[in-house]
Parts: C-alpha cells; structure tokens; sequence
C-alpha cells in the first residue's frame, strides 16, 4: 500500500520506464510504503520449480530471510526504480523516506535489499554502470536497520 498520493509515469532514469512519483511533500522518516495483502511467500527453490520461473524472477522480491513474494499482476510499488543513493529506505517491506522529499519526487530505494543474496540484476545502475547483487540477509538487516535507526536518532531530533 503506497501511504501519499503518488502518480506513475515516466522516469527519469535513463532506461527505466515508468517510475512512481509523489504528488505530495512526505517528511524524513514517514513511511512511503507499507506492506499489505501479502498473497504468500515462497522459497527461491519453491520459486525456481514454479512454471515459467524465469519469467517471475522480476516480479520476486524478498521480504525476508528466505521468503520471497511473487507479483507478476505488478501492483503500483513495482514501479519503484532501483538507485545506490536511493530517496527511500526499503526495510522489511516497508519504504521509509531518506529526507524530506518535495512533490514530483520519484521514488527509488535500493534494489540489493530486495533480491536473493548474489543475485544480479539484468540491468546495471544507470549512474555508475555497476552490477546490482543481493546483499545476504545478514547484510541486508545490519544494513536497513543503521539506516532506520539514523532516522529515528535517540535525541527525537
């Protein structure tokens, strides 16, 4: 579920596609997306043995440990484009904003979080040209969770 009113259209990121903007400021820390109706989770092997499997691996993305969600309907979040300096924080499921983000921005998390550990994407990061892999799960959450924390310092500032 996208929390602010948002608009799909087209990135700008160079060989993106579609991308999901704001249409609405949304402040440092407050969440841009909240999981919900979560169909089912499977395992990479579960989803390797499901039919056209190569197909689906675009529409997986990993919740976690080793628990993946399998989306090809392709729901409004799958137009959140990948960055290595992204604007939103995936955590668990949820995309939490990096900054104050103005109305037009488009969101764009990073998508090593989001795939199994050493997988690659088909396309490389627009900016620098470099592979994206998978973090392994340990990584991910040491990772998210110091971003996650640095939003919320213990000051409230």
């Amino acid at each position: 579920m996208i929390i602010p009113r948002y608009h799909i259209g087209p990135s700008h990121i160079a060989g993106a596609g579609k991308g999901l903007f704001l249409d609405e400021p949304v402040a440092r820390g407050r969440v841009i997306v909240a999981p919900d109706a979560i169909p089912g989770v499977h395992t990479l092997d579960e989803i390797a043995r499901m039919p056209h499997a190569h197909d689906l691996l675009p529409a997986t993305v990993r919740w976690f440990e080793d628990a993946y969600t399998v989306t090809p309907e392709w729901p409004d979040e799958c137009y959140i484009n990948h960055s290595f300096a992204p604007c939103g924080l995936w955590h668990l499921g949820f995309v939490f904003a990096l900054d104050n983000l103005p109305a037009g921005t488009e969101v764009t998390v990073d998508y090593r979080h989001l795939l199994a550990p050493g997988q690659e994407e088909d396309f490389r990061d627009a900016v620098s040209g470099a592979p994206i892999v998978g973090y392994d799960w340990r990584e991910s959450m040491m990772r998210s969770t110091a971003q996650l924390q640095a939003l919320f310092p213990a000051d409230g500032t």
